[in-house]
């Protein structure tokens, strides 16, 4: 008997739920791969964002800050400012009871005065001292040739008078033996005895007077040698001259020094700024060099960022910064002026010494100067002090 065919087994339809798995698998793989791809756009975007910026938290504003200080000593007489209180410059904040250095400014004033008048005394002896010394010597020169003329008319006058005694001399001894053997009269020899005494007479009288005329020329001399000291007078005249001329300049720099003593009573303002750090008070006496206020100008402030050796090999001078404002919440604009010329330990009170085998190697910080851009701080709302972070843009 023929066995009957074996039917074919039925198709299983499928299940609804597989499907919908099936469905939700696929779209959920894709959605993987839409968020692995978008992170990564993201990190590329993020790098790119980042990779072209250096920033630091260890920054601050920095600006100028004035100290004042007494440049005399005295009493305050009064004090017409107050802390905090904005000034422009040339304004008078303090001042210092003057009186003390106007009495001195009166007598430097006497003093300069009296000198003037020396001075001039002075000059005035020096042609005078010069002409009388030549006037000296030129007299002096005139007497000592009139003493050589009359020496020398002296001994012309001895020497004929010393001829005159020879000759009467000789007369008498040829007349003596005569007169013994009665060939001339007594009366003759008589006359010839006379003459030659007289003769003799003469010539002593000469030869006084070759003595005298010696001793004026010896006195001329000395005058002359005298009246020679006169251009040493004059030059220690003209020494006296100079001499009160300087003391003029000296007495002349004391009055400067006491109008500008005078001055420095007034303690003014030399910037225009906000007054900080106020010490005086009315009634103290201060001393030279004693620091009275500050002034802090707030039109001229920087940034001073001390970002890591590791970050300076990108920035440059010129780049753009901003600059986030931990005090107002805003960000400021402004561009690198300058990188410092040594790391900050290198301008500590004790620098580090690495010499010593202890070295642990430590990430420096190099100052870097931010200005800031032209209208950013019109409102002057930037302290020196304030923390900042700042963000170079190196790209």
């Amino acid at each position: 008997m023929a066995e009957s065919p074996t039917p074919a087994p039925e198709s299983v339809p499928p299940r609804p739920g597989l499907r919908a798995r099936l469905r939700h698998s696929g779209r959920a793989r894709i959605a993987l791969v839409v968020v692995a791809v978008a992170a990564l756009v993201a990190g590329l975007l993020a790098w790119r964002h980042f990779a072209g910026r250096e920033s630091t938290d260890d920054a601050q504003i920095d600006g100028h800050v004035n100290p004042m200080a007494a440049r005399v000593g005295g009493t305050v007489q009064a004090v017409l400012v107050a802390d905090n209180q904005p000034v422009e410059k040339g304004t008078l904040l303090v001042r210092i009871d003057p009186r003390d250095y106007e009495v001195a400014l009166v007598r430097a004033q006497a003093d300069l005065a009296e000198n003037e008048a020396t001075a001039r005394a002075a000059r005035t002896t020096v042609p005078l001292t010069s002409t009388t010394a030549g006037s000296q010597e030129t007299a002096a020169d005139s007497d000592l040739a009139g003493a050589q003329a009359r020496l020398a008319a002296a001994q012309a006058q001895l020497r004929e008078a010393q001829a005159r005694e020879r000759q009467t001399a000789g007369d008498v001894e040829r007349f003596r033996p005569l007169l013994a053997k009665d060939e001339i009269s007594r009366q003759h020899f008589d006359a010839a005895s006379t003459a030659a005494d007289s003769a003799r007479a003469s010539r002593e009288a000469a030869e006084a007077a070759v003595r005298g005329a010696e001793k004026a020329i010896e006195a001329a001399r000395a005058r002359l040698a005298q009246a020679g000291t006169g251009r040493e007078q004059v030059d220690i005249v003209s020494a006296r001259a100079a001499s009160a001329g300087a003391k003029v300049e000296m007495a002349q720099a004391a009055l400067e020094q006491a109008k500008l003593n005078v001055s420095y009573t007034e303690v003014k303002a030399p910037v225009s700024g906000v007054v900080s750090r106020k010490t005086v008070e009315v009634g103290q006496v201060v001393q030279p060099g004693q620091p009275l206020l500050a002034l802090v100008p707030l039109d001229d402030v920087w940034v001073t960022a001390n970002f890591k050796e590791s970050q300076l090999k990108s920035i440059r001078p010129g780049q753009r910064v901003e600059i986030a404002v931990d005090a107002y919440g805003r960000v400021y604009r402004g561009r690198v002026d300058s990188i410092a010329a040594a790391t900050g330990s290198r301008f500590s009170l004790l620098p580090p010494e690495n010499a010593t085998g202890n070295y642990v190697k430590v990430v420096q910080r190099i100052p870097v100067k931010i200005v800031l851009d032209p209208g950013q701080d019109e409102e002057h709302l930037l302290r020196p002090g304030l923390s900042v972070v700042p963000t170079v843009f190196t790209r």
